[in-house]
This record gives structure tokens, sequence and C-alpha cells, in this order.
């Protein structure tokens, strides 16, 4: 089950494993989309539909639906926990420190209505854990398509975008947000690009935090040495990511460093700051930098600088980030996941044959997951004002 999307459509025959629900797009102004209420209806095909996993990707959207159809299926649901929601508060009128609580409550009791939760990094599993999730928690990052982004073609995107072939490209990757840090990140570069005229700074991505970094480039006096190139997929991103020499990433809102692994696929040293999901990829002067959450632009500058200027030392930099990437590839996380899921088909499946030789007890179940779901919601909502 997934919402619409806007962008390139998917072939018939992946459309025909892929359930559509009715959502809002782009939700006040954010990149995300909102289900609608009517979708909370199942439909012939998932009725039809002989799970023996219900895997659930968010607490907010579909994860309702999830519980209910894991009840009415006798199946167990993992839970991946993608996102620091309370980061993403600030999309939602009336943001407030007791909303950040509230989506940390609820984030935190819903995994625990599951019956299995995936972590994409050591740090969200250790946080989780710290917030009370006490179901089965197993580490697995996204799998990213490493060949793909190993074979980019950085000179047709220069050529497409005016770079200079020979000049040295900080690149960045990802939604351009405020709880991405971009101000921070552009004010760094740009103190690097005005130290080094042949340097330029290549944007790839879109969002509301795109206005910040060219009016910080401008205010610099350096806005063409910005390149906005706007979103990209696929075989362009890759020619993105390798038109690039060095990576730089400030985000201190992620989960997992999924961009980061990838720019490593395509050869580029990191300089990044310590954060959750980052610190799991970028290994301090090994294949990047990983630089305290609280380092001076100046300072972040200064390592973007080193790498300009140390050839040898980018060089071995970019070995080692390849080699990195290899643990982070699609084959390797896949068998992970599945696993994962025949590790909680073991640890469930008793129960789930003695509710499945009674009718009783799986209304009982279905009846249970509604009262959860009502008393998950008012807990959390009185856990966060109480406090």
């Amino acid at each position: 089950m997934a919402p619409e999307f806007e962008g390139k459509p998917l072939t018939r025959r992946q459309e025909a494993i892929v359930e559509r629900v009715p959502a809002l797009q782009k939700f006040n102004g954010s990149d995300f989309s909102v289900r609608l209420p009517l979708a909370t209806a199942l439909s012939q095909r998932l009725d039809d539909f002989q799970a023996d996993i219900i895997h659930a990707h968010h607490p907010f959207l579909l994860g309702d639906s999830a519980l209910r159809i894991g009840a009415s299926k006798n199946v167990p649901v993992i839970f991946t926990h993608h996102t620091r929601y309370e980061d993403y508060t600030h999309y939602v009128p009336f943001d407030s420190p007791t909303l950040k609580d509230v989506a940390i409550n609820l984030s935190t009791q819903f995994a625990n209505l599951c019956d299995g939760v995936i972590a994409p990094s050591q740090s969200i599993a250790r946080l989780i854990k710290k917030r009370g999730v006490t179901v089965p928690i197993r580490v697995v990052p996204t799998g990213i398509p490493v060949k793909l982004f190993a074979a980019g073609d950085g000179a047709r995107f220069r050529k497409k975008f005016k770079i200079p072939a020979n000049a040295f490209v900080v690149g960045h990757v990802g939604r351009l947000a405020p709880e991405k840090n971009l101000g921070y990140l552009a004010e760094a570069v740009a103190l690097m690009v005005k130290q080094k005229r042949d340097a330029r700074f290549l944007v790839v991505g879109g969002g509301p935090s795109e206005e910040q970094i060219k009016e910080i480039f401008t205010r610099h006096g350096i806005a063409h040495h910005l390149i906005l190139a706007g979103k990209h997929t696929g075989r362009a991103l890759a020619d993105g990511y390798c038109a690039m020499d060095v990576f730089a990433f400030a985000s201190q809102s992620e989960t997992q460093g999924m961009v980061v692994a990838e720019a490593m696929a395509a050869g580029l040293p990191v300089v990044a700051l310590n954060a959750s999901g980052v610190r799991e990829v970028v290994r301090h002067e090994k294949n990047g930098f990983l630089l305290a959450a609280r380092t001076p632009a100046k300072i972040f500058a200064s390592h973007l600088l080193r790498l300009h200027e140390r050839n040898d030392e980018r060089e071995a930099f970019a070995q080692a980030a390849k080699e990195t990437a290899e643990e982070f590839s699609q084959e390797n996380r896949a068998d992970q996941a599945l696993a994962f899921y025949e590790d909680i088909r073991r640890l469930t499946r008793r129960e789930r044959l003695l509710a499945e030789r009674s009718p009783w007890g799986t209304l009982l179940e279905r009846v249970g997951v509604e009262w959860d779901l009502l008393a998950q919601k008012a807990q959390s909502i009185v856990q966060a004002v109480v406090a």
C-alpha cells in the first residue's frame, strides 16, 4: 500500500503489485503525503493477498492500517523506524515542545504494538530502546544500488550545468528543508569557495531552503559559484554524484546516512557532522572527516580546503569510501531484512497458530488492536501534557 506520487510513473508490471491509497500531496508545504481517512477500508486485493509479514514504514500514515491488516490476517507486523518524527513537527500547525513529545510517544508506543522493529542505524536502535521500545529490534540500513552510483557520468552532468571540467566541486544531495541544517552547510561551503575560486557548490535536490542557500552565497559575493541542479533520480542522480569531488553533509536529523552512502558509492570522500545515522557511515580520517556537532562553520570549511589541497589524501579517502559503500549494497541489506522476517515469524508462530484454530481468538485480537490504537493516542497526549 502506498500513496500516488508525482514524477516518473511505475511500469504496468510494477504497478500491478501496488495498492494505491488516496492522499494529500505536499502536506503543508512539505514533500510528504498524508492519507485520507477513507483509505482505512481494506480492498479486495488485500483480503485476497496471503501475506506472511506486514511491513509498516510510518506510524502516522498507514501504520494503523498495517496493524489492522496484521490482526485480520493473523500475521506479524514489522515497523521500520526510519524517522525521528519530533524533528518534523514544524510542518504541522501549532508546533511546540508538547507536540514533539506527542510525536515521540506515539512512535514509541506504535513500535511496541508491532512484533518487531527495524532500525536503520545503531544510533536509532539505541535511541528508541532508551525511549522505551521493548519489542525485538534489528539494525538494517536501507540498501543502495552501489553499481548504479559507481557508474555515473560526471562529465556529462558538468557539461549539462556548465561546470568547468577542472573545477573543484563540493556537492550535496537531499531534500532542501529546514531540518537539514542547510544554513550552516551553505555558510561553511561559501567560506571555502571564497578562498578557492576554482571551487563550486553543486546542490542536487529541491525544497523550501533553496532560497536560504542562494541568499548566503549572494551575501558572500559568490552566487555564480552556486549550482542548484534541482531534483534528479536514477542515472541522472548517479551522474550528479560523479560530477562532485567531495560530499558535504551537515544534517543532524537523520536516522541513516543514505545519501552519504550513495556518495561513497560514487567514490566521494565525505565531510559531515557527527550525528545519528551519519556516524555509522563516515569513518574519521579513513573515508572522510566526521566533525563534532558544534563545529564552527569555518572549521568545517577548513576540512573541505584540506581535501582540495591534498590530492593523495582525497584519493585514499575515495578508495575507502567505495569499500564502505559495499557494506550498504541492496543485496546485503535485503538478506538481513529477510533474516529478521524469518526470526519474527518463528518468535510469533506458536501464538499465531493457536489463534488460527479459534475464530474467537482472532476476533479478540482484532478488538485488542483497535483498543490499543485508541489507548496509544490518548496515553501519548496525556504523557506529553503532564511532562
